[in-house]
């Protein structure tokens, strides 16, 4: 067994090339920037993980990676994942459990499990013992920034690429316009292709209602975060009031509002998000939790990650997918017919390239 002990740490930034500045019911958004967690082994054997940055608050995530990857230089094999996210969580306690440092922790722990997946010389999938399977996949976009001729174009380009389901911005602040958009939409694709809307948090109750009962006629499958993620009766009140089904959770950094929905029955679709729920174990125990209360996982944004994690679990349905990692990776997934295969090379199978990174000296 070679050592296991993490040698260094290094971060790097990527940033995908925007043409247009993107936007939805609630962000602006210039800027596609990730953050890249490398390790090494004393070994030589490397891991990496990244977050996704956007443009907020660079200095405070900086500063977030660079306390933790002092700490997981102090003697943490590369294996220990469980420990140390246990010794991190109770040492920045003080700062909170929720949050930005649950970000850091997360490009830690997807790092550490991808070069301990190499170690076994094992794709993720296969070392948390999954199946090898096709998983479907949805494309996501239609930003409310978009022209109607260029939200028509990124959907039928995913139509053309195979994909049998698109996921559709909503929450515009002008009347009419969401259910005029999610119309062509549904006359450009045709009845076969399943069509999402998702508000990104941006509507009160009644805008919410009304456009679930507006969007009856054209087959919506599911809305996604009407409202604020806090607003458990809210959500209630929606579920109770229409029949569109509700997916929630990439804001959650923990189970806790996953419990609260369903107790007053207002979700049914679970959304973790892998950097949010502090990596692979977070991630893993949300989607168990999901699955005692018969709720389907629907994961957000990480598909890269998400396909392996979601080949160990029972309630799956679908990972979202974006191409904004694709160029600057060596191996991108690759879709066909509406599905994803996990790779089969050892980690999570893919690695950025140094030639698309810039190396930051925090």
């Amino acid at each position: 067994m070679p050592d296991l002990l993490i040698k260094d740490v290094r971060f790097f930034e990527a940033v995908s090339p925007l043409t247009i500045p993107i936007k939805d019911a609630t962000h602006s958004i210039p800027l596609i920037k990730f953050l890249i967690t490398e390790i090494q082994l004393n070994s030589g054997i490397t891991g990496q993980g990244y977050i996704l940055s956007f443009h907020y608050s660079p200095h405070a995530i900086r500063g977030a990676l660079k306390d933790a990857a002092e700490m997981v230089q102090s003697g943490f094999k590369v294996n220990e994942t469980t420990k140390f996210n246990a010794v991190y969580t109770r040492e920045s306690e003080y700062f909170g459990r929720e949050g930005l440092l649950k970000w850091a922790i997360a490009g830690l722990n997807i790092a550490m499990w991808d070069a301990w997946a190499k170690v076994n010389q094992q794709p993720l999938w296969k070392l948390l013992g999954g199946d090898f399977q096709p998983i479907p996949v949805y494309g996501s976009g239609g930003w409310l920034s978009y022209s109607d001729e260029e939200l028509l174009d990124e959907v039928k380009d995913y139509c053309q690429r195979g994909f049998r389901a698109v996921k559709i911005k909503v929450g515009s602040q002008v009347d009419g316009v969401d259910i005029q958009r999610l119309t062509k939409v549904r006359e450009t694709v045709g009845k076969d292709i399943r069509i999402m809307m998702d508000a990104n948090q941006g509507l009160d109750i009644r805008s919410a209602i009304n456009l679930a009962h507006a969007v009856e006629k054209i087959n919506i499958k599911w809305f996604e975060e009407p409202l604020d993620h806090k607003d458990y009766q809210g959500y209630s009140t929606i579920r109770k009031e229409t029949s569109i089904a509700l997916a929630m959770g990439e804001r959650e950094y923990d189970t806790s509002a996953l419990k609260a929905l369903s107790e007053l029955d207002a979700i049914d679709l679970w959304q973790p998000d892998i950097a949010r729920l502090g990596g692979v174990q977070g991630w893993l125990e949300s989607a168990q939790y999901a699955n005692n209360l018969n709720i389907p996982v629907l994961p957000h944004f990480y598909k890269d990650y998400d396909v392996h994690l979601m080949c160990t679990i029972k309630n799956k349905l679908a990972v979202e997918s974006f191409d904004w990692i694709d160029g600057l990776i060596d191996n991108p997934l690759k879709i066909e017919n509406g599905k994803v295969l996990p790779h089969q090379q050892p980690g999570w199978g893919f690695n950025f390239l140094y030639d698309k990174m810039q190396l930051l000296k925090l």
